[in-house]
């Protein structure tokens, strides 16, 4: 790995913990990292979870998860290290947990000379988070679905500028919408989802254009984390993304 990919990938995992931990109302010390816990979204795996970039034992972690999530219906852990989730991975897949493997790329093109996109305000964003939810979880209760929903507020104590941004079809409907995260020099885009409807007009496409242009402007990292097994990630380097890591998230429900 260069020396500039490793900074790269060590800036934004950095910028990761540091995302997690002023999102959260509470955050716990454990093994290897921490926890964040918040009551009011329970349902949140994002927000209920363990992140974790160092130490070597991987059943200290999973107790922690035990001890830390133990009254959430579900487990997640985070670890930020390669190396790390590879080796956690067999002690992880024995307790019962699915492995998800996750890529770090950052923008490595031109900065695009284009609008910026619409800034979407929470009470525009809330009712097109609410549908997401209920086309993607259909036996959710309403309950569930509005944690779900309304857990975007907590995005805003992320990062020192955070933005909801969307573009919107000729018929007015928001057609493409994803954040944006600045802090101390990085940027990360994240949450880009196309509502079905709109899927194939090149409206992702345009949304990213725009945010590459302010998030350049801003910030002299610029990065997004994928799926390592699913198609956008081959969209993302079309776009000008290289990979710089990779994380690994460890689920259970």
């Amino acid at each position: 790995m260069s020396g500039e990919r490793l900074q790269s990938g060590e800036r934004a995992q950095e910028f990761l913990r540091g995302f997690a931990r002023r999102r959260a109302p509470r955050v716990v010390p454990v093994p290897g990292g921490f926890g964040v816990l918040d009551d009011r979204y329970a349902a949140s795996y994002d927000d209920n979870k363990l992140v974790v970039w160092h130490g070597e034992d991987p059943r200290a972690v999973l107790a922690a998860a035990e001890e830390v999530l133990g009254a959430r219906g579900h487990r997640m852990v985070c670890v930020l290290d390669d190396r790390l989730g590879r080796e956690f991975a067999p002690a992880f897949a024995a307790a019962g947990y699915r492995h998800e493997e996750n890529v770090l790329m950052a923008y490595r093109g031109d900065p695009p000379r284009v609008p910026h996109a619409e800034e979407l305000s929470l009470a525009v964003l809330l009712p097109v988070l609410r549908e997401t939810w209920r086309e993607t979880l259909p036996d959710a209760g309403d309950e569930v679905v509005e944690q779900l929903a309304r857990r975007a507020e907590t995005r805003l104590r992320g990062a020192g500028r955070v933005g909801f941004r969307g573009v919107r079809s000729s018929g007015g409907e928001i057609a493409a919408r994803a954040d944006l995260y600045v802090h101390d020099g990085v940027a990360q885009i994240e949450d880009l989802v196309t509502a079905v409807p709109h899927r194939g007009r090149g409206h992702a496409r345009a949304l990213m254009l725009s945010l590459l242009a302010e998030a350049t402007a801003a910030a002299g990292l610029v990065f997004l984390v994928a799926d390592a097994g699913d198609w956008p990630r081959e969209f993302y380097a079309r776009l000008g993304f290289a990979e710089i890591g990779r994380t690994h998230d460890f689920v259970r429900a």
